[in-house]
C-alpha cells in the first residue's frame, strides 16, 4: 500500500479475502454481507477512500458466502462477483492501473485522464450548497417521519423515499446525514429508505461506526428496510452527505445483480464533511453508502 496506513483495513475482522498490493500479500478475513459490506462493494470503497490500487483475491466458498474479487483504483474497477450456481473455476482479471501519488490526487487524476482512463472521483471540498449550522442562510430540509429498523444487526434511523424528488435530513443521535435526490426511474413495486447510524457494532466483532446509506428495501413494508436485496429497477440522481468524526469513510454505490458504479464525485472537507454525488445511474440502485469507521473508539 506504499505510504498508506494499512491499519484500518486489517482491523476489519469479519472479512475473508486476501489482499495483494505493491507492498506484498496480506491475508485477511471477509464474508459478503448486504446491503453495506458485500465483498466487491467494500473493496472498491477502500480503494476510493485510501487512494490506493487494491488487488483483492477472495476465497471462493459459497457456504461461507465468500465470493468477489477485483482490481481497483480510485478511477476504475475490474472485478468478478460469483453468484449462487455459477461455476467454481477461477476467473483471470487483467487491468491497467495508474501510478498514484497519494499527496497529489488531482495531479494523479489528470495523468489518468490523459492516458485515456476515467475521471477522478476525489476532490477537495467545495461549497455543495448544504449547511449544518443553525445560522446558515440555507433553510434546513423539511422534517419527514422517521422509523427504526435493523440493518446488519445495527439499529438505524430511517426515512422513506416516497416523493419523486426531495431534500432530506436524518439523524441518529447527534450524527446526521443529508440526501438530495431525484428519481430517474421509479418502480412503484420497490421501496427505498435513507438511514443514519452512529454507534458500536457488537455482532461478530466490535467496531464503532458512523453510516449514511440509501438502500433498496427487501419488500414493500418498512420493516424490510435494511434486509438484503440483490436486484432493483429504480434509478436516481443523488447527492449524499454526512459530517463524520473520522477520516476513515468508505464510499460505495452498488447496483442490481452486483454491479459497481464509480461515484461521479467525492468531496472531502477538513471539518469531516464528505459529499458523494452521482447521476445517470446505469443499473437499479441497491445501495449508496458512506461507511465511516471510528477505529479509535473500537475498544471503548
Amino acid at each position: 500500500m506504499g505510504d498508506q496506513d494499512p491499519t484500518p483495513l486489517s482491523r476489519e475482522r469479519s472479512m475473508y479475502l486476501r489482499i495483494y498490493t505493491a507492498a506484498g500479500c496480506r491475508p485477511l478475513a471477509w464474508m459478503n454481507q448486504l446491503p453495506l459490506l458485500d465483498s466487491i462493494q467494500f473493496q472498491q470503497a477502500f480503494s476510493l477512500a485510501a487512494n490506493v490500487t487494491l488487488l483483492a483475491v477472495n476465497i471462493r466458498n459459497d457456504r461461507l458466502i465468500m465470493t468477489g474479487s477485483g482490481i481497483y483504483t480510485p478511477f476504475s474497477a475490474t472485478y468478478h462477483h460469483a453468484r449462487k450456481g455459477d461455476p467454481e473455476e477461477g476467473r483471470l482479471l487483467v487491468a491497467r492501473v495508474p501510478v498514484l501519488e497519494p499527496l497529489e490526487v488531482k495531479q494523479s487524476a489528470a495523468k489518468e485522464v490523459e492516458a485515456g482512463g476515467g475521471e477522478s472521483t476525489i476532490s477537495a471540498a467545495t461549497d455543495s450548497g448544504y449547511c449544518y449550522q443553525d445560522s446558515c442562510d440555507d433553510p434546513p430540509p423539511p422534517s419527514y417521519p422517521t422509523f427504526i429498523s435493523s440493518m446488519m444487526y445495527d439499529t438505524f434511523t430511517f426515512v422513506l423515499l416516497n416523493e419523486t424528488q426531495g431534500d432530506i435530513k436524518v439523524c441518529n443521535g447527534t450524527f446526521c446525514c443529508r440526501l438530495q435526490y431525484r428519481w430517474l426511474l421509479q418502480d412503484h413495486k420497490e421501496l427505498y429508505a435513507f438511514g443514519a447510524l452512529a454507534g458500536t457494532h457488537t455482532v461478530n466483532g466490535r467496531y464503532a461506526l458512523q453510516v449514511c446509506a440509501v438502500v433498496c428495501c427487501a419488500g414493500l413494508d418498512q420493516s424490510s428496510c435494511g434486509q438484503e436485496a440483490e436486484e432493483a429497477e429504480s434509478k436516481m440522481d443523488f447527492l449524499l452527505e454526512g459530517n463524520f468524526d473520522t477520516k476513515y469513510v468508505y464510499p460505495s454505490i452498488l447496483t442490481s445483480r452486483m454491479f459497481l458504479e464509480q461515484p461521479e464525485s467525492l468531496e472531502k472537507a477538513a471539518d469531516g464533511r464528505l459529499t458523494m454525488k452521482h447521476s445517470n445511474t446505469k443499473g437499479g440502485l441497491v445501495t449508496a453508502c458512506l461507511y465511516g469507521r471510528m477505529y479509535h473508539l473500537d475498544n471503548e
